[in-house]
């Protein structure tokens, strides 16, 4: 089986080496087999699981989430409910934020318009300034 040390696991993955080794001491990622010199040796079952991770972030995955489909991704028994209930949560996170950015979008938008059409005071500052 080949293995990787933790230089070659970072070019493969994209990863730092500080990540791989918080992963580690998460527990995010199994105790990572050393060589009998103590350097760590990645498998090619490690890298699999470096990836699930990194799409799990672009997904906008907590590490603690990312913890909990890793732990359904090794269950024996198929884990669709859970991950279904769990990316159902995720999804709804990012409608709301979604909401919120266009919320901020229209206010900016706002206060372009007014700051552009005044040549009294700055409207941004007056409403950054505002109590409301």
């Amino acid at each position: 089986m080949t293995t990787y040390l933790i230089g070659e696991t970072t070019r493969r993955t994209g990863l730092s080496v500080d990540t791989l080794r918080y992963y580690e001491k998460i527990q995010l990622m199994p105790r990572i087999a050393r060589d009998p010199g103590g350097r760590r040796r990645y498998d090619e079952r490690d890298l699999s699981q470096l990836r699930f991770i990194q799409r799990a972030q672009r997904c906008n995955f907590s590490l603690t989430e990312i913890g909990e489909l890793l732990k359904l991704r090794r269950a024996p028994e198929t884990p669709r409910p859970q991950v279904q209930q769990l990316t159902e949560q995720k999804l709804k996170q990012i409608k709301a934020r979604l909401d919120d950015l266009k919320r901020l979008q229209y206010e900016l938008e706002l206060l372009l318009n007014l700051c552009r059409s005044t040549d009294k005071g700055c409207p941004i500052i007056e409403s950054l300034n505002s109590t409301d």
